[in-house]
């Protein structure tokens, strides 16, 4: 029995999908491990969003991927009713907060790292490895500092502390985390308007008025702001930094598969009315 090249397709497309829910967990078990040294007293209802915001950005947006989905592929115009849309709406509206929601908690975590004060008299890191510091590798990477890794963390002669937890870190490492939590807070921006002009395509063209000057604007802003999503995931891959790295390329796939499924839309109305008019 063959199988169509269609159906390899649609294959592939919801294995991206599968990837991208699997994410969730993958943010998840790092962020929960950040958060248990940005946190030592433990996590506030308030702290959530700051301690978990890849978790929770990441399974809002595969929610919103998953309505794109539908309204642009899988739903026909004879399935809409006043229930199915309200769901859709409702949905998306969740989904929206959620995203705006981590969009704030990106921001909060990238002014945690701003929180920093000088260790003073420190001048070799390997003399904390008897008081249960930690040296922060990464954005969301902290290794306890032993006698056996010190020298291999810096071998600055001066260092800093995070505020609120008994972390290290040297001036170029605090450089690299910083610019870091600023691109996840760009990126998430920059996605927001992503799905601004995604969802402005997608209203115009169930009115049939997604053509000419609309269209050229439309694809000039998402020309400009996928680019903006590519080189973050190249920056990502470039700082060595795989799961952002992975789950930035995973979702400009996901979402290429968005806009060929409005391109497939708009061009069966493009022939729809071409035969009305024959």
């Amino acid at each position: 029995m063959s199988i169509s090249g269609n159906r390899l397709f649609q294959l592939f497309k919801y294995s991206v999908y599968a990837l991208l829910a699997f994410n969730v967990y993958a943010f998840w078990s790092e962020e929960v491990l950040a958060a248990a040294m940005l946190y030592p007293a433990g996590i506030s209802l308030s702290e959530i969003i700051g301690s978990f915001p890849a978790t929770i950005d990441t399974a809002a947006w595969v929610v919103l991927l998953l309505m794109f989905e539908l309204e642009t592929y899988v739903l026909e115009d004879h399935h809409y009713n006043r229930t199915v849309t309200l769901s859709l709406h409702a949905v998306r509206i969740f989904c929206y907060t959620f995203i705006v929601y981590a969009l704030y908690g990106y921001v909060v975590k990238l002014l945690l790292h701003y929180d920093v004060v000088p260790i003073v008299g420190l001048s070799d890191l390997c003399s904390l490895t008897l008081d249960g510091w930690s040296y922060a590798i990464d954005l969301d990477d902290f290794a306890t500092i032993t006698a056996a890794n010190c020298e291999s963390f810096s071998t600055a002669s001066s260092f800093l502390r995070f505020e609120s937890m008994q972390a290290a870190i040297d001036e170029s490492g605090l450089t690299d985390i910083r610019v870091l939590a600023w691109v996840d807070v760009i990126n998430a921006a920059v996605w927001l308007l992503v799905v601004v002009v995604l969802e402005i395509d997608v209203r115009l063209q169930e009115h049939d008025r997604l053509k000419g000057t609309a269209l050229r604007i439309s694809n000039a802003a998402k020309f400009v702001l996928y680019g903006m999503l590519l080189l973050a995931a190249i920056y990502w891959g470039i700082k060595g930094d795989f799961i952002d790295f992975w789950d930035a390329f995973l979702w400009l796939v996901a979402f290429a598969f968005i806009e060929l499924n409005v391109f497939e839309w708009l061009h069966e109305t493009n022939e729809s009315e071409a035969l009305s008019q024959s």
